[in-house]
């Protein structure tokens, strides 16, 4: 279930099932009150039989003088339960009856015992319902999300001949000196797009992962020469130390391009990016002086972005494969200071597998 799905499932599933279960919770404080009446009466009806011919072992029966009490009532105190009958020919007593409190809750407690266990039989028949529906109501989000996923790969695969052909072409044109420059920033928007497709296919896709023994500053290195064609207004800095790793080369790959795609892109003119390797604690550092991340902990949310540059995956990217190869990330920033990621590779140093 992706993670789209599993939002909308427990969204619909929160919102049905707490409106359910609160309905059930006032039905059933509605119907614990009307056990009570229904309690009280019935005990009062038995004192009032009871009181013909006091042969009941239920209640205490006493003669007390009248006082303000009121007859044929059933009195409630913290002691007790009780009610007043006349006496034929006796003007002075009157007849009590009485139940302690004791005795009360301990029918009182059975009549709550019915109502919970129904209450929680509604509640598991609820938590059922909720289910289905909200399965049934993922369903159209689930079908519009595949036709999406379906329609982004058709476009990927319909890309690759034009961009193929773009590139062949290109490297075969024979340009006067002065064109250099155009040529050279036609070659950047193809390789820019075919970037950009990269990360959409790292997107849709489920990775089997292939590990591999490589060294990271190779990788680097690499891909450093192709972003400094890409970006010729920036100053790159790499501290190359060896870091062998034993992971899958590609998702490396799609991690290192993303970081120094985006420390290149939304940084200065004139600006510096900076890549270190430290081999002893197995981390890799990626730093700019850029305009800095105003949100830092919202930025490897999917399509999140803070300006109206980008498509606002990269990251998002990033954090997936991070996650999938136990690589923890850490992002500092400063607003016009720059930004600073640091991945921790120990669980894939080689020396650690």
């Amino acid at each position: 279930m992706r993670r789209a799905e599993k939002e909308s499932f427990l969204k619909s599933f929160g919102v049905f099932f707490l409106s359910l279960a609160f309905l059930s919770g006032v039905l059933a404080y509605l119907e614990y009150k009307q056990l009570t009446h229904d309690l009280q009466e019935k005990i009062y009806n038995e004192m009032r039989i009871c009181g013909y011919d006091l042969k009941c072992n239920k209640y205490e029966f006493d003669f007390v003088f009248i006082d303000s009490k009121e007859l044929y009532r059933l009195n409630i105190t913290s002691k007790e339960l009780f009610a007043l009958f006349p006496i034929p020919k006796n003007d002075s007593h009157v007849l009590k009856l009485a139940l302690s409190q004791k005795d009360y809750k301990k029918e009182l407690q059975y009549e709550q015992k019915k109502v919970f266990i129904l209450f929680m039989w509604a509640l598991f028949v609820i938590a059922i319902i909720s289910v289905l529906f909200s399965v049934y109501a993922l369903y159209p989000l689930r079908r519009a999300l595949h036709l999406t996923e379906e329609f982004s790969r058709d476009i990927l695969h319909d890309l690759n001949t034009p961009l193929s052909a773009l590139r062949l072409n290109v490297s075969r044109l024979e340009v006067m000196p002065k064109d250099e420059r155009k040529l050279q920033r036609i070659s950047q928007s193809i390789d820019t797009i075919v970037s950009l497709g990269d990360n959409l296919r790292s997107y849709l896709e489920k990775h089997e992962y292939h590990r591999e023994l490589f060294d990271l500053r190779e990788l680097v290195k690499e891909r450093l020469s192709v972003y400094m064609k890409l970006y010729p207004n920036i100053n790159f800095e790499f501290k190359d130390e060896p870091l062998f790793l034993n992971t899958n080369y590609s998702a490396i790959k799609r991690i290192v391009d993303n970081l120094i795609d985006n420390a290149a892109k939304y940084n200065r003119n004139k600006g510096f990016v900076k890549i270190y390797i430290d081999s002893l604690a197995s981390l890799l550092h990626v730093e700019d002086n850029g305009k800095g991340i105003e949100h830092p902990d919202k930025i490897f949310e999917r399509f999140y972005k803070e300006s109206k540059d980008g498509a606002g995956i990269g990251l998002n990217i990033v954090k997936k494969f991070c996650d999938e190869l136990k690589i923890d990330i850490k992002v500092k920033s400063e607003i016009n200071s720059g930004t600073i990621f640091t991945l921790d590779l120990k669980e894939l140093n080689s020396k650690s597998v």
